[in-house]
């Protein structure tokens, strides 16, 4: 019995193209993924981009961080108002005058900061810093046509006159809208310890420096159920003191906060926790007189009478508070 063996024999072309395939193979094995795709500007990126005078926001934050004065600059320092939220170029229109001017708004975990530009000194001036818990916002159109109306949203406030701020685009504008709202629900529902508040920190004013300091956060604080012009149309804010006051209607002590200005007598309560600051009413000083009624030694005690006003016993806490308060009111 024969074996028959059966042999390929492989031509040469044949070799060849085998070898010319396994190696094209080989390489489209060995060849390296093509690179990703560029990745979109991270937002650290973004922040870097110039905003202002040739500098970026982190820049212009760290600027209003810094020690370096802004000028006209009025209260605590910035970084005191805690993180910034937000911030952009945007133009605040004058709704008399109908002109815009440039300005570098800043919002912070609970209040607004306003600042206007001074491109020749590369400068920001202070124009104000509001409370979010006050404030009220809403997207307004200054244009009949509202295809053609720019980008824009008022804020208003009891205390101050309304704003109405001209976004660059309507992206800006809706971010600004999202951030004010979120801070502001945030700032009126978030439980403050008094150790946080500036306002426990100052009372009892019974210190130099602690009046000066209370007569600022006035300025700038939330007062509710407030009545009448903002506080910052009623002139210099002279006296401040801690009084407690009795009248007619009602019985016992009730703790005031007795603030001086050029035409009025301002009343106003503070919380338990010293946390809030209420609107109890408003005398005119022309109105009203003051009259020393008590005879004993170490009352510090004098009554407020006026043809529409009914009388006030007013108990003051410190001889130095009585003497002012005699010495302003008995002026004609």
């Amino acid at each position: 019995m024969k074996c028959v063996c059966l042999f390929r024999v492989w031509s040469l072309g044949e070799t060849r193209l085998q070898l010319s395939v396994r190696t094209s193979r080989d390489e489209q094995q060995q060849q390296p993924p093509p690179p990703p795709p560029p990745p979109y500007p991270s937002i650290r990126r973004l922040e870097q981009e110039v905003v202002l005078w040739g500098k970026s926001k982190d820049e212009l934050h760290h600027r209003i961080y810094s020690q370096q004065p802004i000028r006209d600059w009025e209260g605590q320092p910035a970084h005191m108002y805690g993180e910034i939220i937000h911030s952009s170029l945007i133009s605040l229109y004058n709704s008399y005058t109908q002109e815009t001017s440039e300005h570098f708004l800043v919002l912070f975990s609970f209040h607004l900061l306003i600042l206007s530009l001074d491109h020749s000194r590369q400068d920001f001036i202070y124009e104000g810093i509001l409370p979010l818990s006050g404030l009220s916002l809403q997207a307004v159109s200054l244009d009949p046509d509202t295809s053609h109306s720019p980008h824009v949203f008022e804020i208003s406030s009891p205390m101050v006159d309304s704003k109405v701020f001209i976004c660059a685009s309507a992206a800006e504008l809706q971010k600004w809208m999202q951030h004010i709202e979120d801070r502001r629900y945030k700032s009126m529902t978030q439980s403050m310890s008094p150790s946080h508040c500036a306002l426990s920190c100052l009372l009892p004013c019974d210190e130099q420096w602690k009046r000066e300091e209370l007569k600022k956060y006035l300025l700038q604080a939330p007062i509710w159920q407030w009545e009448g012009s903002p506080i910052q149309h009623m002139g210099q804010l002279g006296y401040i003191s801690i009084v407690h006051i009795i009248n007619t209607q009602r019985q016992g002590l009730q703790e005031r906060l007795m603030v001086l200005f050029p035409q009025d007598v301002l009343l106003l309560s503070v919380d338990n926790n010293r946390l809030n600051i209420s609107f109890e009413g408003r005398l005119p000083r022309h109105s009203i007189k003051a009259v020393e009624r008590s005879a004993l030694p170490g009352r510090l005690e004098f009554e407020l009478i006026g043809e529409l006003v009914e009388p006030l016993q007013v108990f003051c806490t410190c001889l130095e508070d009585y003497r002012n308060w005699i010495f302003q009111l008995q002026q004609v």
